[in-house]
């Protein structure tokens, strides 16, 4: 059994590929896996959350096991217990947890002080499910990510650190456009270049979309950011009718959602035959699934 799914990066080419090819084969009803029969799955949301706390509960129901949804009011968290105390606890009641937290560090103290394996859901510095879900949305367009190009718009977020962790194992081109003050780190993306990553910065949109394949965005005041002067500095970044033109003729869109329309991305755009956003929503299902099945031994069949 493999430990946790903490991040991209920490995962073979091969893994994520067998987890994606699991993902793919669950979704077309070629097999129904039931490795959580028997098994108790903790979900812990410190951020509210539409997708992620359906798909996983689903998903977990789906594969015969039971949820059980907590947020930190419903603990002894919110009046101040460790989280290695809650790990450890946790690990002699439930199988494994999987944790949507506001800091990256509650997620490592979760699984440095757990005995079962952890997921991670989302943090503020990486969100691997929902990179999982894209590539599997974009081979069902494409059959293979490989050799394609992704165009990212906007903010350097938590989505963004993930797709640059993908960009190590995958080999296709990473596009990035945004204005100063809103990229990756450089020591971010110096380490992933060092490592083999296809990456290149651009200040003009048309440019990164230029005969790109996928464009993708996401929300530019996500829950706790403060506005201030980001949706002036993050305008001219907006995927729009002419960034959508500037792709290839088959390109598609991607949102994790949920979207602003108006902001990050046009209505003409989100609601195009182009987007397959809902597609992405209904795949994190299946690349969870497919995540918890890889977690509990059971693979490709």
């Amino acid at each position: 059994m493999s430990a946790n799914f903490i991040d991209i990066a920490d995962h073979s080419y091969t893994a994520l590929r067998d987890i994606l090819i699991l993902a793919h084969k669950m979704k077309s009803g070629v097999i129904y896996p039931t490795p959580l029969t028997g098994k108790t799955i903790a979900m812990i949301f410190e951020k509210s959350s539409t997708r992620t706390r359906i798909s996983f509960e689903v998903g977990i129901k789906q594969l015969g096991g039971t949820p059980l949804v907590l947020t930190s009011r419903d603990m002894q968290l919110s009046r101040g217990e460790t989280i290695s105390d809650t790990a450890k606890v946790l690990s002699r009641y439930v199988d494994a947890v999987m944790i949507r937290a506001l800091s990256h560090d509650t997620l490592i103290q979760l699984t440095e002080n757990a005995e079962i394996p952890v997921i991670n859901g989302l943090t503020n510095l990486s969100h691997p499910c929902q990179i999982m879900s894209d590539i599997m949305t974009i081979e069902e367009e494409f059959n293979c990510i490989d050799g394609l190009t992704i165009a990212w718009f906007g903010d350097s977020n938590n989505v963004l650190k993930s797709w640059i962790d993908a960009a190590v194992k995958f080999p296709f081109l990473l596009r990035i456009a945004s204005p100063k003050g809103y990229r990756p780190d450089k020591a971010i993306i110096k380490k992933a270049l060092d490592l083999g990553a296809q990456i290149s910065l651009h200040d003009n949109s048309l440019e990164a979309a230029n005969k790109a394949d996928v464009l993708i965005t996401d929300v530019w005041v996500s829950m706790g950011d403060e506005e201030g002067t980001r949706l002036q500095d993050l305008k001219p970044y907006q995927v729009n009718k002419e960034v959508l033109e500037c792709a290839d003729d088959r390109a598609i869109f991607l949102h994790c959602l949920p979207a602003v329309r108006g902001n990050e991305v046009t209505a003409e755009v989100i609601d195009s035959s182009r987007s397959r956003v809902f597609e992405e929503a209904e795949n994190r299902l299946h690349a969870q699934k497919a995540i918890l099945c890889h977690l509990f031994g059971e693979g490709i069949i």
